[in-house]
């Protein structure tokens, strides 16, 4: 839930009267700038400049200072330098002031009396009920309305029907990506820079927009997201409601998390939980800002996808190898096309044209133009095909006048009911813009890249049909209650046997005689294994021996291993030595479930052995999801080959892989305590013979 009332932001998306702190007449101050905003796109409102050097600006009265303004003003701008800002804000919220936005910057992004400051912000607009933009923000543009509240000169363009809303924790690529927007022609309907997020956030905004009949998609830039739980619950009210939201994270790479943090005062957060988590949600993800925008467009002028699989219309074989490598780079599923299952497609065709996707209709429709209207016809009306691509070259205007008018006819025969994406292959072609705007017109996004479409089709199509599951199955563990912090290897197993996870046979021993013992009724050879909370990696302390048989060598081990571990941490005691059948050998996997405080639970699972560290061969799943989706996750590990049967060898039993996958995210789900559970290594045996864990470790909250 947001924290900030629907009627609140009202009040600074949809002033009825501004009052404009710093106000100017100099050229290129951010005061001016406001002013002239305002005026230039004829802001109906009351406006209150406030500057103590000057009685009038513009024709209009001015104010000597904040505490001067008249009661109840909607929103207030503050174009002031930082020291004046939490002064300025005492006496905004004292005149009952609804709203600021706070431009200035070295807040919490500058060091400790930076973010003194903004504590000292937040303070006063809870206490105030006022809601705060930024600070260090750009301000927010109401286009519906006309209500630029920024220093960027902006000319509002009201949108003719539901748009696109903007929310950017960066100014500046806000006002970059809405310049990119509205270059396309398409419709803005808010652009809202929040900044530091000193009293509201990117979640609060979010919420606001739900119910917004002017946006049906949400273009967002986030560098962290303060309150997870509001952001996933407002997300959630946005897709109920048929909205979309895109999001560009920054945050792959160690340094843009530390370039984040200096930048807006956020501290670094597990990227790739949140990338799970949020793309669990429904969200979109977009890998650069240009992806974003084709992204946001294909989502706002075409219809949703069809299904997962496109279909790619060319006149060039190299285009076809080209967009065949890059599909197979970015995951993009290309719906097989052939004489034998496609009529319409071989009707609409040369004989020697031969159907295939991508379709490379080579140089005839310069001759026969009527093949462009017939094989897209074709390829939308396929049932097969999620969405079309067209990838023309377009080479000159004459070029352009024999093939855009059977393009054109292809679309014009019936209303779009999946994505037509058009994109020249030749990027700078004098191409006369009405045959684009004409393309735009009947619902088709125009690219000057192929490869731009076929990755922004293969993010939609990677999110189509995403939904967050029902109910999650949940396996509660009777014995925890007593327990906290580690739990040990033989306890852990011994635990997680209740929810249904199978371990190899075993005994806990506290003796060499003991350890003899146990190993002659396991039968066979053996692996001793040392038993404390304190040793969560057992293996460095030398505590581990394996492939043990008989009396003295099991009697030798046991007395190694006690003087190992000894060394290795003398204040270590331990429960014991777990004597355990060895197992067999098989493709070594690793799975561990983790609860993070922000965003939940979460399964990893991946590749083990000597390169996991190196290689980090791993992807996550949230607890719920089906047993389609995991398949899915486990062939996206680069590996995941190995599963198959690789150089002869026998495929390895993916289904028991899935089954533990799906056993610890109900034991997550189940049981809150549980902070993290570690299955390392697990042995993944060939078809139908499932998998044997060989450790396991549980870490509970107190």
């Amino acid at each position: 839930m947001s924290r900030i009332e629907r009627s609140a932001i009202d009040r600074l998306l949809r002033p009825a009267s501004v009052a404009v702190i710093g106000a100017s007449d100099k050229p290129g101050a951010l005061g001016t700038s406001v002013l002239n905003n305002l005026d230039r796109n004829g802001f109906g409102g009351a406006i209150y400049p406030v500057n103590p050097n000057r009685s009038e600006l513009g024709g209009r009265a001015c104010f000597a200072s904040a505490g001067d303004l008249p009661h109840g003003v909607d929103c207030a701008v503050l174009a002031v330098p930082r020291p004046s800002v939490v002064e300025t804000l005492i006496a905004l919220a004292a005149r009952d002031v609804g709203a600021t936005i706070i431009f200035a910057a070295g807040f919490a992004e500058d060091g400790e009396a930076g973010l003194a400051d903004q504590r000292r912000i937040t303070e006063i607009a809870v206490a105030s009920g006022m809601v705060v933009e930024g600070p260090n923000c750009l301000g927010s543009v109401n286009y519906v309305d006309r209500v630029p509240l920024t220093f960027v000169e902006t000319d509002c363009v009201a949108p003719t029907g539901p748009g696109i809303a903007v929310v950017s924790q960066s100014g500046a690529m806000a006002a970059v990506l809405t310049t990119t927007l509205r270059a396309r022609n398409l419709d803005v309907s808010y652009s809202v820079s929040t900044g530091n997020e000193a009293a509201s956030g990117v979640e609060d905004y979010l919420e606001w927009l739900v119910d917004d009949p002017h946006t049906c998609v949400v273009a967002m830039i986030v560098e962290q997201f303060r309150r997870p739980a509001a952001f996933l619950n407002a997300v959630a009210k946005l897709r109920n409601v048929g909205k979309t939201i895109v999001l560009l994270h920054p945050g792959r790479s160690a340094a843009a998390r530390q370039s984040a943090a200096t930048h807006t005062g956020a501290l670094a957060g597990d990227y790739p939980l949140m990338r799970a988590v949020v793309g669990h949600a429904g969200v979109i993800f977009a890998e650069t800002l240009e992806e974003l925008g084709d992204i946001v467009e294909i989502v706002r002028r075409c219809p949703p996808l069809a299904g997962r699989s496109v279909a790619v219309l060319g006149e060039s074989g190299t285009f076809k190898a080209l967009t065949l490598d890059l599909a197979e780079e970015v995951g993009l599923s290309l719906t097989p096309l052939s004489d034998a299952d496609s009529p319409a497609l071989r009707e609409a065709l040369p004989p020697f044209v031969p159907v295939s996707n991508p379709l490379d209709i080579t140089a005839m429709g310069l001759s026969q133009p009527k093949i462009y209207t017939d094989s897209i016809g074709a390829l939308l009306s396929d049932d097969r095909v999620g969405a079309v691509l067209a990838g023309i070259i377009q080479t000159d205007a004459q070029t352009c006048a024999l093939k855009f008018p059977s393009i054109l006819a292809a679309i014009q025969a019936g209303a779009l009911v999946k994505p037509f994406v058009y994109a020249g292959l030749d990027e700078g072609a004098p191409v006369p813009a009405e045959w684009l705007e004409r393309l735009r017109h009947g619902g088709v996004p125009c690219f000057p890249s192929a490869d731009r479409a076929v990755r922004a089709l293969a993010r939609l199509a990677r999110a189509l049909g995403r939904r967050p599951g029902g109910s999650i199955a949940k396996k509660p563990i009777a014995g925890l209650a007593d327990l906290s912090g580690s739990v040990p290897e033989y306890r852990a197993k011994a635990l997680l046997a209740g929810a249904g996870l199978s371990f190899l046979p075993s005994r806990l021993c506290r003796s060499p005689d003991e350890a003899i013992t146990a190993a002659e009724e396991l039968g066979g050879a053996v692996a001793l294994k040392a038993q404390s909370t304190r040793l969560g990696h057992k293996s460095d302390a030398g505590g581990v021996r394996l492939n043990l048989t008989g009396a003295d060598a099991i009697r030798t081990a046991w007395k190694e291993m006690i003087a190992s571990v000894r060394a290795y941490d003398p204040a270590v005691e331990l429960d014991g030595i777990l004597v355990e059948a060895m197992g067999r050998k098989g493709i070594e996997m690793i799975l561990g479930g983790r609860r993070d405080p922000e965003w939940g639970a979460v399964v990893m699972l991946g590749f083990g052995g000597v390169a996991a560290e190196v290689l980090r061969d791993v992807t996550l799943v949230l607890p719920g999801q089906d047993r389609t989706a995991i398949c899915a996750a486990i062939d996206s590990l680069a590996q995941a080959q190995l599963l198959k049967g690789f150089r002869g060898a026998p495929p390895a039993d993916v289904d028991a892989l899935i089954d533990l996958v799906e056993i610890l995210g109900a034991v997550l789900a189940g049981n809150p305590r549980i902070a993290e559970i570690d299955l390392n290594p697990v042995m993944l045996l060939p078809a139908g013979e499932g998998a044997q864990i060989l450790d396991a470790l549980i870490e509970l909250t107190d």
